[in-house]
């Protein structure tokens, strides 16, 4: 497994997600994943993933919602208000909740409870694609973790639990096809079609395959951590995850864990 870009010592200082990109590059000059899409490379200076910020931003300092209120009073794991560096230490316990969540399910909570909003307003009902409230207000947020490592805690018994049980899904066999997550990410040299894919034990393969959000080009859309797993479920035939639910953060918190003390690409640009 590859140690730290940054070096042994957590980052804990913002950086410009091309950097981060460029000195993994230079890192694993031998990765095929990383070294895969030289168009997307070249684009990242450029990522259209970064359009996202300013409307990001605005929501997340507007008064919104039947509240009023804006999202300043939101603690994600830091205190509130403070996004620097939250993103990349979630999964995490909270006090106030009693119960482990990850970003979105964080983020949906903070605007249901702050502002307001209910299942049925647009503003959390839609979670995927760029346009949506959801995406934006994940793209503003995770950006101010650029560059910070991978560090989710695992003090608490239910965010070790919830670790172990991402550990679990990520290995168990399943579906029509009797796929698991490790069919595609446990060694590497697995490619599907052209797509050469991440290796899970190699930590700097594994953090850009877990920095989302990310400008995916084939769809021309910002994407999630949770539309990925929606979309890794579907391709092994799996039952579909519904959002906001323990499957989600599990695999997340597995996930983030596996990137632990590798620098996070935020946003990114995938194919």
């Amino acid at each position: 497994m590859a140690v730290g870009v940054a070096g042994t010592a957590a980052q804990a200082e913002w950086q410009d997600p091309n950097d981060v990109l460029q000195k993994l590059l230079e890192a694993q000059p031998d990765s095929k994943y990383l070294h895969q899409s030289e168009m997307n490379i070249m684009m990242m200076p450029d990522n259209p993933a970064l359009w996202l910020l300013d409307d990001g931003e605005r929501l997340f300092y507007e008064e919104r919602g039947p509240n009023n209120a804006s999202l300043e009073s939101c603690d994600f794991g830091k205190g509130e208000g403070v996004l620097d560096g939250a993103y990349v230490e979630l999964p995490r316990y909270f006090e106030d909740t009693g119960k482990v969540m990850d970003f979105e399910m964080r983020l949906v909570h903070c605007m249901k409870e702050i502002q307001g909003f209910t299942d049925d307003d647009s503003a959390v009902s839609q979670r995927h694609g760029s346009g949506s409230d959801i995406m934006r207000l994940t793209t503003y947020i995770a950006h101010q973790s650029s560059g910070y490592a991978w560090n989710p805690p695992l003090d608490h018994p239910k965010e070790k639990a919830m670790r172990d049980a991402g550990e679990v899904l990520f290995f168990r066999r399943g579906g029509a096809m009797d796929f698991n997550c490790a069919a595609c990410h446990g060694s590497s040299g697995k490619q599907i079609r052209a797509s050469v894919l991440p290796e899970m034990r190699n930590s700097q393969e594994w953090t850009k395959a877990v920095s989302w959000p990310a400008h995916r080009a084939g769809q021309d859309n910002v994407r999630s951590q949770n539309h990925r797993i929606r979309g890794c479920v579907w391709q092994m035939r799996h039952a579909g995850i519904l959002p906001d639910t323990p499957v989600n953060t599990a695999l997340i918190s597995y996930w983030n864990d596996a990137a632990r003390g590798e620098p996070a690409i935020l946003p990114d640009l995938k194919r």
